[in-house]
Order: C-alpha cells, then sequence, then structure tokens
C-alpha cells in the first residue's frame, strides 16, 4: 500500500517510538532492580522481573506473527499498544513482587506485539527497495536503548522513584497511539484462513518455556536432575511440533518455506546475531573487570563501543541498500569481520590498553550492524504478502533463542572454569571485582591469567559461528533490490533480480 510522504514520516516516527519503547524495557529497567527488590522485599525473585518479560515476549512471536497473517498488523497493533500502556501503569503501582510480575508478563506479551507489528508493516508499506533504509530506522532502537538506557534507568530511580521506570512509557506511548490512528492504514489479513494452529501454538509454547526454564536452571548446581528433566520435555516437545507443522493445515511455522535460499540463510544469519554477538554482551564487562583490572564504570566501554559499531553500521547500509539496491556484500563483509574480532580476542593476551578490546569489539559490531535488519527485509521479501507476519516472527525467534540458549551455555562455562582454577583462598561464588583490585599484584596477574584462559575459548566458539555466518551468507542469492510493490506475487517479491 502506497502511503503520502507525510502519512509514512508519521507512521515511520510512531513505529519508531514503540520500538524504542519495547527495547528500553529490557535495557532500563535493569539498573533499577535492586531497588525494586528491596522495597518490595523479594531479593531472591529480582531476576523474574526480566525472565518473566523475555520469557513472555519469546514465546508469544510465533503466534502473534500467525494472527497478523491471519487478522492484518493494524489490529494487532493497536491491541499490543494498548495493553502495553495498561501493563506499565500496573507494573509502577505494583503493591508487591507477585503483582509485579505478572504486570511484567503482560508487558512483555505486548512488547512482542510492538516489535513484530512494527517490522511487518514496514513490510506491507514499502517496496523492496525502500524497505532497508526504514527497517534500519526502526532497529536503531534496539542498540540505542542498550545505549541510554541503564544511565537513563540510574537517573529516573534516583529522582523520581522506580515506579517512573514503568510510567515513563505512558506518554510517549499515548502520542504513539494518536500517531496510529491517523497514519496506520488498515492493513487486511488473510480473507480465507484455513484455521490457527492450535495444537501446534500449544506444543511449541509449553516446549519454549520448558527450554528457557531448563536454560535458566543450568547455572543452579542444585536443581541438575530437574533441569535434565525440563530440557528432555522440551526437546520432546519440540519434535512433536514438528510433527505437527508438517500435517497442519495453515501451520504457525510453515516448515516448506526454508526450502527457499533467502529465508534458509536469513533464518541462519540470524541465528548467528543471537548466538555470536548478543549472547557475549553480557559478560563483557565481567571480563573487563577482571582481566584488565577495570572499574565497573570503566567496563561498560567495550559494550558500549560495540553496540555503537553496530548502530552506525545498521543506519549505513539500510540507506547504502534502499539507494543503490546492493545488499549481497554486507552479510558476507559483516560475518567475515565478526569472525575476525572474535578470533582476534580469543588471541589477545592479557595487559594491552583498554581501548584494544574496545576497537576489536566495535569491528565486530560493525560487522554484524552491517546485516542485523538487512536480513529481515530480505527475507520478508521471499514470501508472499500473507505470509509475512509468520516469516518475521520466525526470523525474530530464531535470534531470541540463539541468545537465550548460548547466553546459559556461556554463563555455565565460565562459572565452571573460574571456579576450577582460582587458587586457594578464592572462592568463585563470592569473588567480586572489588575484591580481585585489592589482592595484592601477583593475585591480581593470576586472576586475570585465568579469566583470560576461560573466555579465550569462548571467544573461538563464536567466531566458529561467524565462520558459519560466512557460509550462509555466501548462499544468498545475488541481486539487486527491486521496487515491486509490497504484497507483489512471489515470483516477483524476491528479494532479487537476476543479474548484478
Amino acid at each position: 500500500m502506497k502511503l503520502s510522504p507525510l502519512r509514512l514520516r508519521l507512521l515511520v516516527t510512531c513505529l519508531l517510538t514503540v520500538s524504542f519503547l519495547g527495547a528500553m524495557d529490557h535495557t532500563v529497567v535493569s539498573t533499577s532492580l535492586a531497588t525494586i527488590a528491596g522495597e518490595l522485599g523479594a531479593l531472591q525473585y529480582m531476576s523474574w522481573i526480566v525472565v518473566g518479560y523475555t520469557l513472555a515476549s519469546t514465546v508469544l512471536l510465533p503466534v502473534l506473527g500467525k494472527l497478523d497473517d491471519i487478522l492484518g498488523p493494524r489490529k494487532i497493533f493497536l491491541g499490543s499498544l494498548t495493553v502495553f500502556l495498561l501493563a506499565s501503569l500496573c507494573c509502577g503501582f505494583a503493591a508487591d513482587f507477585s503483582w509485579l510480575i505478572a504486570a511484567r508478563v503482560v508487558q512483555g506479551m505486548s512488547a512482542a506485539g510492538l516489535q513484530l507489528m512494527s517490522q511487518t508493516i514496514i513490510a506491507r508499506v514499502t517496496t523492496q527497495r525502500e524497505r532497508p533504509r526504514y527497517m534500519a530506522m526502526i532497529g536503531a532502537a534496539f542498540p540505542v536503548a542498550i545505549l541510554v538506557g541503564p544511565l537513563l534507568g540510574g537517573i529516573i530511580t534516583d529522582h523520581w522513584g522506580w515506579q517512573w521506570v514503568f510510567w515513563i512509557n505512558i506518554p510517549l506511548g499515548v502520542v504513539a497511539l494518536v500517531l496510529a490512528l491517523f497514519a496506520l492504514p488498515r492493513l487486511e489479513g488473510n480473507s480465507a484462513p484455513r484455521g490457527f494452529d492450535l495444537a501446534g501454538a500449544g506444543v511449541f509454547t509449553i516446549s519454549l518455556v520448558a527450554l528457557i526454564l531448563g536454560i535458566t536452571w543450568a547455572s543452579d548446581r542444585g536443581a541438575s536432575i530437574s533441569t535434565v528433566a525440563i530440557l528432555s520435555v522440551s526437546l520432546l516437545g519440540f519434535l512433536l511440533f514438528l510433527w505437527i507443522e508438517t500435517r497442519a493445515p495453515e501451520p504457525m511455522i510453515p516448515l516448506k518455506v526454508f526450502g527457499n535460499r533467502t529465508i534458509a540463510a536469513g533464518t541462519a544469519l540470524s541465528a548467528i546475531i543471537g548466538v555470536g554477538l548478543f549472547s557475549i554482551t553480557a559478560y563483557l564487562p565481567t571480563y573487563v573487570q577482571m582481566a584488565y583490572q577495570t572499574s565497573v564504570t570503566v567496563s561498560g566501554l567495550v559494550p558500549i563501543a560495540t553496540v555503537f559499531g553496530m548502530l552506525c553500521s545498521n543506519l549505513f547500509t539500510g540507506w547504502w541498500a534502499s539507494r543503490t539496491g546492493g545488499y549481497w556484500m554486507f552479510p558476507v563483509i559483516g560475518t567475515a569481520l565478526g569472525a575476525a574480532g572474535l578470533f582476534a580476542m580469543a588471541l589477545l593476551p592479557v595487559g594491552q590498553p583498554l581501548w584494544v578490546p574496545m576497537a576489536i569489539m566495535a569491528v565486530v559490531g560493525i560487522g554484524t550492524g552491517s546485516f542485523m535488519n538487512l536480513i529481515v527485509a530480505l527475507v520478508q521479501g521471499a514470501v508472499p504478502v500473507r505470509q509475512t507476519g509468520t516469516i518475521t516472527a520466525t526470523i525474530n525467534l530464531v535470534r531470541q533463542i540463539g541468545s537465550t540458549v548460548a547466553t546459559a551455555v556461556i554463563g555455565v562455562s565460565i562459572a565452571a572454569g573460574v571456579a576450577g582454577l582460582l587458587p586457594v583462598g578464592l572462592d568463585a561464588a563470592t569473588l567480586t571485582p572489588q575484591q580481585v583490585h585489592a589482592a595484592p599484584a601477583a593475585v591480581q596477574a593470576e586472576v586475570a591469567e585465568i579469566y583470560n584462559s576461560v573466555f579465550t575459548p569462548v571467544f573461538t566458539a563464536l567466531a566458529i559461528a561467524y565462520v558459519v555466518g560466512i557460509i550462509a551468507a555466501l548462499c544468498l542469492p545475488r541481486g539487486r533490490l527491486s521496487n515491486a510493490p509490497a504484497g507483489a506475487p512471489l515470483e516477483t517479491a524476491q528479494p532479487v533480480t537476476t543479474g548484478s
């Protein structure tokens, strides 16, 4: 559907605002966790403020993607935004932890709708050539939220109270809702759906919840039996889900689409982003604090450099792909930069100036950002318009699952490696950067070498993941983005045309 320039600008402003709100809810709350847990008196459940939100937003993605294809994105978007605002209001008024966690779960479910619908709406109102530029603008909300979220959360908590971490969503969200009512066109769904895949949705949700819970429990040594049991349930559930999807008349995730080279390669690249970069960013500050003996504040410079590189390259490649139609070189060069940067981190000796790991991880961020949102636009152009929601949900889902699984595996590996190598007198369970920095120089050097040796295989494994990404990128069809309108038949809506 072709919109006027003014209406398109207003729509993009609306989508960028809600994408930023959804992304900020991952980062702005992190600074306030200790304050919230202390005031509500439930420190042992603190992690569930984040886990509940993430779990809900992840498991609902494929369901919302299918509903998008059936009902159209306008209804899902407006409903999700309304629920998100109400849930934000309830979070701020929470009188106990049960209330807060329940509200966060609802907030996570609605945030999934905002994230997904923002991408599918752009796909429906732009041509293939225009799409990367607008997708990059919407996608910029995530790295910006990572950069400013923790700082903004701390300022709000210190000066206004933790409740405003949630209530700050309301004025911005109301503005976005008004813009959406005016600018968002009525985009129709599938007028003749063959039913909703309830069995697939139910089994997939149970399997994914079991997987995420199992991963969450994996770091708790006392829960080894329950961890194995719930991961077994997850594995059996996913096998059952695949069986259901091959027989469902309207599958939640149509497996046949993965026979398309663009979709198969794009899905693999999306998973590698989650595995190769999103997973390690949570541990970079710890690595820098221990291996480079920096303060907590200074250690944040390395992930900031990573995210800033990601932000800049994301915006540049989106603009370039829309201007020229060329896209194939960005995933290839980006995965190569990611692999080279992570291999360099694995080989980096202890004692280098801090700017060295900052520069290296900035290269990894530049490489990842160069295709992070571009592949979403490519994959959307490889399916009929009636499957836009489903394929967009799938590409986001594999990224989140890859990140969640890899984050847990890395955490367990680091904990086990450090515990096995620490000298006598140091307990891995209670070791803090401050304790290490106060120790004699010889102990500091030994701990730095331990963390370097433990992180070396982690960086190497992630670099290998990016090498696999190079292979996936080379499998993408070559060509240029066309100016085919959204909703064109599959034969003309491929993201490439013949030629160079």
